[in-house]
């Protein structure tokens, strides 16, 4: 690991630690994911909705690896995570308990990630037949690619709003499944999540985003969420 990605994570720690994560393995082989740490964070949406479910995953193969990106049902899920603002908890899902998570979206009132409608839910789709895309979801970044004419990064809008940036990338943590590596895939996702979520509420509160264009300049986009 280089000194950058090491400060990242560093920084990123104030915002959870590794022993909040509730992962246990048991002897045999297999992984136990469940409720992970509380959630009181971030800003009072004042949402008059029951149940906003904050969503990402992470996959075992790169595009590379399944024959490009027209194969991203072909990715395979290595760990999802969610975040319910009826439940006011975190939920890291294995392959195992994919089930268990395509449930937990489909009984949310509003779906919330960041490129989800074109990743995400197409990675999901590759154990299901249901269009997931029929959910009533808000994608941040498809949201902010209609107004701004171009795609921005999560990283890019973290470190505008928050000073914050992400703890690792997606190849990273497809090089952290092959080496079995969950607990770090689940960390960097459950502060995906995490990140998402404040992105989500900042907009909410704020009625616009900061972010970085590719000059290193703080810009200011409105959001009507």
């Amino acid at each position: 690991m280089t000194n950058a990605p090491a400060r990242r994570l560093i920084r990123a720690s104030a915002f959870f630690r590794r022993s909040d994560l509730g992962i246990r393995h048991f002897p045999g082989g297999g992984w136990q994911f469940g409720i992970v740490f509380n959630g009181k964070c971030g800003f009072h949406n004042g949402s008059t909705l029951k149940n906003i479910v904050y969503f990402d995953l992470e996959t075992q193969k790169s595009a590379d690896e399944v024959g490009g990106w027209g194969h991203i049902n072909r990715m395979g899920l290595s760990i999802g995570v969610t975040f319910s603002t009826a439940r006011g908890d975190y939920t890291i899902y294995g392959e195992k308990q994919v089930d268990d998570l395509i449930k937990d979206l489909q009984r949310a009132d509003l779906v919330v990630g960041f490129n989800i409608l074109r990743f995400d839910y197409e990675v999901l789709h590759g154990y299901t037949s249901f269009d997931l895309s029929q959910l009533p979801t808000l994608d941040l970044m498809v949201d902010l690619q209609n107004t701004l004419n171009h795609r921005l990064s999560l990283d890019s809008i973290a470190t505008a709003t928050f000073g914050v940036e992400k703890t690792a990338e997606g190849l990273q943590a497809i090089r952290w499944f092959k080496e079995g590596k969950l607990a770090e895939i689940a960390e960097y996702c459950c502060y995906d999540v995490k990140i998402t979520k404040l992105v989500h509420e900042y907009g909410q509160h704020h009625k616009q985003l900061h972010y970085s264009n590719r000059f290193g300049k703080k810009m200011t986009v409105p959001v009507k969420w």
